[in-house]
């Protein structure tokens, strides 16, 4: 079930038992709330939370406890479990199982995790979980999807953003869930119901966006030029590691050249992803990223991260955030245009 999907879910009643995983924390956090404000209404009005830092040494025994012990104060009862590392352990895993085997019936239980893998996901624990109740999954937003989420909120406040307040919206509060939530309440505070312009926008919003270095390389097969340098300048300004940018591009380039190697030879685009391990959307964009660049732009490619890995060691001569964004408008556009850095 996605997050969106809770609150209906919830007017068909209660399940005995949730759980909730997924990278996108501002979801997850709702998701529960929502859960915990039904459970109220419906007469759970003692709550005991559990916090799993370490599976070795957490004691299972209070898991089962809670579910066989009587409540002094209250009929009905929450009971929240959370594994911040989605890592149960052995003894964490049976003692899951046997709970959700034989779940209390004055119990409702919320159990928190993480992303969680597929070997987690096909577990044993995980499979009884989610047959004792209902399994919520709070994805990312990815910068696709961003504006459709953007627009759900501020409908719920009577409110809608022109085409390019959304297009700078997007930009600011990219891969910051919880800030972009922020902006959007701020914007029913400082604004009346109905469509907001780019001024408005501009005069409300703060640069909350966040970006991740290992997002980088799927920005770049996007070929947006404008929104990669903003990347990199945003990666530049919260201080992350320039070997590391520079890894994620240079990766990047090497996986594009042999896909690149691959296609000349005749090999299917299908069998090349599975080979060279490009999931998700990288599958989509990355037949159209190499036919922007051909095999020479890309060599050329990679003895630019070598003299980039040369400034960062102190040799050459360069300003190393530059070479950064030449290296990735490279990629991008091998005429190499320069004049992209100031968008």
């Amino acid at each position: 079930m996605r997050p969106d999907d809770v609150a209906k879910s919830l007017q068909r009643g209660l399940a005995p038992l949730y759980v909730i995983h997924g990278d996108e924390s501002l979801l997850a956090l709702e998701a529960a709330q929502l859960i915990r404000d039904a459970a109220r209404a419906a007469g759970y009005s003692e709550r005991k939370v559990l916090t799993v830092e370490n599976a070795t040494h957490f004691q299972w025994s209070q898991l089962i406890s809670s579910g066989a012990s009587m409540s002094l104060f209250a009929e009905l009862r929450i009971l929240e479990l959370r594994i911040p590392n989605g890592k149960p352990g052995t003894e964490g895993g049976k003692a899951l199982e046997s709970f959700a085997s034989n779940p209390p019936s004055d119990i409702l239980t919320i159990i928190t995790l993480p992303k969680l893998d597929k070997t987690a996901l096909n577990s044993k624990w995980m499979q009884t979980l989610a047959k004792a109740g209902e399994v919520i999954e709070a994805k990312l937003i990815e910068r696709t999807a961003l504006p459709q989420w953007i627009k759900q909120r501020l409908a719920q406040q009577g409110q809608s953003l022109s085409i390019d307040a959304m297009d700078w919206l997007v930009d600011r509060v990219e891969g910051n869930l919880f800030a972009a939530h922020q902006e959007i309440q701020k914007l029913a505070l400082l604004h009346p119901k109905g469509e907001l312009s780019l001024s408005d926008l501009e005069a409300a919003v703060a640069n909350v966006a966040r970006y991740d270095v290992f997002s980088l390389g799927e920005a770049v097969l996007t070929g947006d030029a404008g929104r990669v340098c903003h990347m990199l300048d945003g990666l530049r300004m919260e201080g992350e590691s320039p070997v590391l940018v520079l890894w994620a591009l240079a990766e990047e380039t090497r996986t594009l050249y042999k896909y690149a190697q691959g296609r000349s030879r005749g090999t299917a685009a299908a069998q090349l992803t599975k080979d060279l391990r490009i999931w998700g959307n990288k599958q989509r964009l990355i037949e159209d990223a190499h036919t922007r660049v051909n095999a020479k732009c890309l060599k050329a490619a990679l003895q630019h991260a070598r003299k980039i890995d040369g400034l960062i060691k102190g040799i050459g001569d360069g300003e190393v955030w530059a070479e950064l964004t030449d290296l990735a408008l490279l990629l991008i556009n091998p005429s190499r245009n320069k004049t992209q850095r100031s968008r």
